[in-house]
């Protein structure tokens, strides 16, 4: 689900310090960029806000939940908004999310 190397060397190249401020900036952005993800956004619209969203998880290591998104951003490009299921995406990044903390919370990784 997460890509720890790719966590490792992200801290790495910013910091101990800087990297909890990615993290909270990552989130911040997530939880705003969820928010509005709607099957009923324009295939246009929707297609951008995937392509962001796979780029920021993409950054930080979530892997799977980057793959839902270029699965998505792919279907919207191809005018087929109704093969992408939100509710997944969502579901897979909030399961993201909770690995994460976990591990960072109990020193395990990075």
């Amino acid at each position: 689900m997460i890509d720890w190397v790719r966590v490792t060397q992200l801290q790495d190249e910013v910091g101990e310090d800087d990297f909890q401020e990615v993290v909270d900036i990552f989130l911040d952005e997530m939880n705003e960029e969820l928010e509005t993800l709607a099957p009923g956004m324009a295939a246009g619209d929707l297609e951008a806000k995937l392509h962001s969203l796979k780029g920021a998880a993409l950054n930080l290591g979530f892997s799977q939940f980057a793959e839902l998104c270029r699965v998505g951003e792919e279907a919207a490009r191809g005018g087929q908004t109704n093969r992408i299921d939100a509710a997944a995406i969502i579901s897979c990044y909030r399961a993201s999310m909770e690995e994460f903390s976990e591990i960072r919370s109990d020193g395990a990784a990075a």
